[in-house]
C-alpha cells in the first residue's frame, strides 16, 4: 500500500540513513526525502536509492536549483520536493521523469505549479494556511489535485486536515531529527501510519 506520507530526514548523515530508511519503509512510509541542506545529502540519497529504490520513492527536499534536479536525476532519484514554487525547477523535474512537489501557499502559486506539471502541492508551512485556508483554496483547484500539508501536522490533527482537503502529509522533526533513537523513530512512524490509515480509509 502506497501512502501519501513523506518522511523528511532533515539533518540526517550518510552513515545512519540506511538504518532509518529501513525502519520507515517497514512501518509503511515509502516516500522519503533528504533535504539538500543536510550533511552530504546526495551521498545519503544515493545510498538509500541503491538499497531501497525498488520499494520506495526516494528523493530530495529543499530543491531550489535546476542544477540540483539534474544531479538528482543522475543518481536515480524519483522525487523532488521544494519549499517554493519555481516553475523552472518543476519543469526540469518532470522532463527528467521525476515526481514534483513544490511548496505553495496561494491560489496563484497553486496554478503556476500545476500548469508547470507538478504532481502534488506542498502547503508549507501549513500552520500558516490553516485548515480553513486549505479548505477554501481546495475548492478552486481541480478535484484530483494532491494536497500535502507540511509543518505542524501529526497524528493528532491528520483527520482535521483530511476533512479540509489534504490528501497527504510531509513529516519532519516529529518523525526524525538528529540524535533521535531508532526505537523512537520506529514508534512515531507506526503511530503516523496508523493515524493516516484511519482518517483516509
Amino acid at each position: 500500500m502506497s501512502r501519501n506520507l513523506i518522511a523528511i530526514l532533515r539533518g540526517i548523515q550518510p552513515h545512519e540513513v540506511e538504518a532509518v530508511a529501513e525502519i520507515l519503509i517497514d512501518a509503511g512510509i515509502t516516500k522519503i526525502e533528504v533535504p539538500l541542506n543536510s550533511p552530504e545529502p546526495f551521498d545519503s540519497i544515493e545510498r538509500i536509492i541503491k538499497r531501497f529504490g525498488d520499494v520506495a520513492e526516494i528523493g530530495a527536499g529543499t530543491v531550489v536549483k535546476v542544477a540540483d534536479v539534474q544531479r538528482l536525476s543522475g543518481i536515480g532519484a524519483r522525487m523532488v520536493v521544494s519549499p517554493n514554487c519555481n516553475v523552472k525547477v518543476i519543469e526540469a523535474t518532470k522532463a527528467a521523469g521525476m515526481s514534483s512537489y513544490p511548496g505553495v501557499m496561494t491560489p496563484t502559486e497553486c496554478y503556476a505549479a500545476l500548469d508547470a506539471g507538478a504532481d502534488g502541492l506542498k502547503f508549507f508551512p501549513s500552520f500558516l494556511v490553516g485548515t480553513k485556508g486549505l479548505e477554501a483554496i481546495a475548492t478552486i483547484l481541480p478535484a484530483e489535485t494532491e494536497l500535502f500539508a507540511v509543518g505542524g501536522v501529526g497524528p493528532d490533527n491528520f483527520a482535521e486536515w483530511v476533512e479540509a482537503g489534504a490528501t497527504g502529509f510531509g513529516i519532519g522533526s516529529a518523525l526524525y531529527k538528529p540524535g533521535k533513537s531508532l526505537e523512537s523513530i520506529e514508534a512515531v512512524a507506526k503511530q503516523m501510519v496508523a493515524a493516516f490509515d484511519v482518517c483516509t480509509s
